[in-house]
C-alpha cells in the first residue's frame, strides 16, 4: 500500500499532531511539497502533502483561508502540513475551522521537524511499496510460468492468475468461446462478455479494452502479435488493477500469446521486450534497461556492442539482413535486440560478434553484386553502423548510426561505419570564415575581461577543457591553486552566460578556441 497520511502520523520520528480532519487520515500521499505560493494549486496534480510556513498567508483571516482550502480540497490535496514555531507559534485558528469545514486532514510539524524529513519519509514509503509491487510481480511472473509449463495447461495458468488478482481469469478462442476460466463459477460470467471479445478481436493486436458494469472491472486483452488477435485473456476484479496485479495480468498475456502462436508470438514479445530495453536505455536509464531485459538480453548489455540502423525493402524479421544476423547470432550463441522502428529496424549486437560480422558480409555481397555510383535505392539495404559504446553511451551511438545511415544513403554504399566518419581531424574545416567569426563572437567577453588585466580567463578555459575539466591538472599547467581556477571557470559562465556542465556548451567553446588558434599566425 502507498503512504497515507495516517502512517506518517504514526511515524514516531516526525512528531506530526492532527489538527483538523481526523478521519481522513487513510487518504493516500503520492508525494510531500512545500510551497509558500498564495495559490499553489496550478502547479499541482492532487495527492501531495503540501507542507506550509504561511509565509505569504493571511492565515489569521477566517475568509481567506477558506478560500485558501477550498482551493486545495478541490484541487485533491491530501493534506496540509503546518509548521509551527517559524511565522506562528501555533496554527491560527482560522485556518483549522477552514480545514474542518472542507474536510482537509491538517497535520502540526513542529519545528525540529524539517520538511526535508517528511518528504524522506513519503519517498522511502513510496519506494518500498514500489518495490513490494514489483518484487510481486515477478513472484507471480515465476508462478505463471511455472503453471505454463505444468501438464494443466491454460487452466492452471488462469487459476494462479486469478488467486494473484484476487478476482477471477477467462481465456478465449478466436470466436470469442471461452476455453477456460478460473475459478469455476467464473465461466457464466465470461460468457456474457462475447461480444466484447468479438469488437476486440477486430483490432491489430495487441489491443485492451475495459468493461465495467455493477458486478465488477473486467479488463480485456487480445492475444497475439499479427494483425489478428489469436484468442483474448479477460481479467475481472472489484477495482483497478495495481501495479503487482498489472504485472501479472502482462505476464499472463505473454505466456498464454506463447501457449497459442507459439513462434510468432515469441518473437513478439522479444521485440516488445527489447523495444522496451531501447526505450530505457535512448532516455539515459541503463539500470532500468538492465533489470528489463533479464536474462534475454543482460548478456548483451555487459560488454561493448554495436547499435545499427537499417534500411531495407521488406518488413523486419522477414528481409534477408535481420535473418542472416538472426542465424549467426543463434549458432554463436549471441543475444540480438531487434527493434523495427517504422520503416526501418534498429539492432544492439556485441561488438566483434557473429551478428556484425554476417551484417558487414551482407552489405559487402549487396555492393559485389550490383556496383553503384551514386544510388543506395539501387541496393535492398542501406546500414548505418556505430562505434563500439556501452548501455550509458546508447542515444550518442543511435546519432552515431544515424549520421552514417544518412551518409551510406547519399555515397550510395550498403553500409557506412561510423569511424569512417571519424577518420582524419576536424581542425583544417575550421578555417572557415564564418566558423572564425562564430569564435570571435564566443570568446569576446573573455578577451575583453583579460584585456582590461583582471585575469587570464582564455588560458584557464583552454587549460580546464583541453585537461577534461580534471581542476588539479589544469591548474598545475596554469601554475594556480586549483580553487584560483575554480574562480576563473565561475567568472567564465557568468560572463557567458553559459553552464560548463553542458556538453554542448564545452564543446564549442574548445572548437573556438581552437578556430581562434588556428587562424593566429605562428610567433616566429
Amino acid at each position: 500500500m502507498p503512504p497515507t497520511l495516517a502512517s506518517l502520523v504514526q511515524n514516531s520520528a516526525l512528531k506530526l499532531t492532527v489538527r483538523a480532519g481526523a478521519d481522513r487520515l487513510s487518504t493516500p500521499v503520492r508525494w510531500a511539497h512545500a510551497s509558500e505560493l498564495a495559490d499553489p494549486v496550478p502547479y499541482m496534480d492532487g495527492g501531495e502533502l503540501l507542507l506550509v510556513t504561511a509565509t505569504n498567508l493571511d492565515a489569521e483571516n477566517a475568509e481567506s483561508m477558506r478560500r485558501y482550502v477550498r482551493r486545495l480540497a478541490g484541487a485533491g490535496v491530501a493534506g496540509v502540513g503546518f509548521a509551527v514555531g517559524v511565522n506562528y507559534d501555533d496554527i491560527p485558528a482560522a485556518l483549522v475551522e477552514a480545514a474542518e469545514e472542507a474536510g482537509l486532514p491538517l497535520l502540526e510539524v513542529p519545528r525540529r521537524t524539517p520538511f526535508l524529513a517528511i518528504s524522506k519519509a513519503v519517498s522511502a514509503a513510496i519506494a518500498a511499496d514500489q518495490y513490494r509491487a514489483v518484487t510481486a510481480g515477478f513472484e507471480a511472473q515465476r508462478e505463471l510460468t511455472r503453471a505454463a509449463l505444468s501438464g494443466d495447461g491454460p487452466a492452471g495458468l488462469l487459476a494462479r492468475l486469478a488467486a494473484h488478482i484476487d478476482g477471477w481469469a477467462a481465456l478465449y478462442d478466436t470466436s470469442g468461446a471461452v476455453l477456460a476460466a478460473a475459478p469455476d463459477w467464473a465461466s457464466r460470467r465470461a460468457a456474457r462478455l462475447t461480444p466484447d471479445v468479438e469488437r476486440l478481436r477486430d483490432r491489430p493486436a495487441p489491443a485492451s479494452i475495459v468493461v465495467a458494469d455493477s458486478e465488477d472491472r473486467v479488463e480485456l486483452q487480445s492475444l497475439g502479435t499479427g494483425r489478428r488477435a489469436r484468442g483474448a485473456l479477460a481479467v475481472g476484479t472489484g477495482a483497478a488493477l495495481g501495479t503487482a496485479e498489472r504485472y501479472a495480468v502482462h505476464s499472463a498475456v505473454a505466456l498464454l500469446t506463447l501457449t497459442t502462436a507459439r513462434s510468432r508470438s515469441l518473437q513478439g514479445a522479444e521485440q516488445r521486450l527489447g523495444a522496451a530495453v531501447l526505450r530505457m536505455l535512448l532516455a539515459g536509464q541503463p539500470d532500468h534497461a538492465r533489470a528489463v531485459a533479464g536474462d534475454l538480453y543482460g548478456g548483451l548489455l555487459d560488454a561493448p556492442f554495436r547499435l545499427l540502423i537499417a534500411e531495407t525493402a521488406a518488413p523486419a524479421g522477414t528481409d534477408p539482413l535481420t535473418e542472416t544476423m538472426e542465424a549467426a547470432a543463434a549458432r554463436s550463441g549471441e543475444a540480438l535486440l531487434l527493434v523495427p522502428e517504422g520503416e526501418r529496424v534498429v539492432v544492439l549486437a556485441a561488438d566483434g560478434g557473429a551478428a556484425v560480422a554476417a551484417c558487414a558480409a551482407y552489405a559487402e555481397a549487396q555492393e559485389d553484386r550490383a556496383p553503384r555510383e551514386g544510388g543506395a535505392e539501387d541496393s535492398d539495404v542501406t546500414v548505418g553502423l556505430s562505434a563500439p559504446c556501452g548501455p550509458i553511451a546508447v542515444s550518442a551511438a543511435y546519432k552515431q548510426a544515424e549520421q552514417a545511415l544518412s551518409v551510406a544513403r547519399r555515397r550510395g554504399r550498403a553500409l557506412v561505419e561510423h569511424e569512417e566518419l571519424a577518420a582524419g581531424s576536424v581542425l583544417p574545416l575550421l578555417a572557415d570564415d564564418a566558423v572564425r567569426a562564430f569564435a570571435d563572437g564566443m570568446l569576446r567577453a573573455l578577451h575583453e575581461h583579460d584585456a582590461k588585466g583582471r585575469g587570464d580567463l582564455v588560458a584557464s578555459l583552454r587549460a580546464w577543457l583541453s585537461r577534461h575539466g580534471q581542476w588539479d591538472a589544469a591548474a598545475a599547467d596554469l601554475g594556480v591553486h586549483r580553487h584560483t581556477l575554480r574562480y576563473r571557470m565561475r567568472r567564465v559562465e557568468e560572463i557567458l552566460g553559459r553552464s560548463l556542465d553542458d556538453p554542448d556548451a564545452r564543446m564549442e567553446l574548445w572548437l573556438a578556441l581552437k578556430a581562434t588558434e588556428a587562424a593566429t599566425p605562428p610567433e616566429e
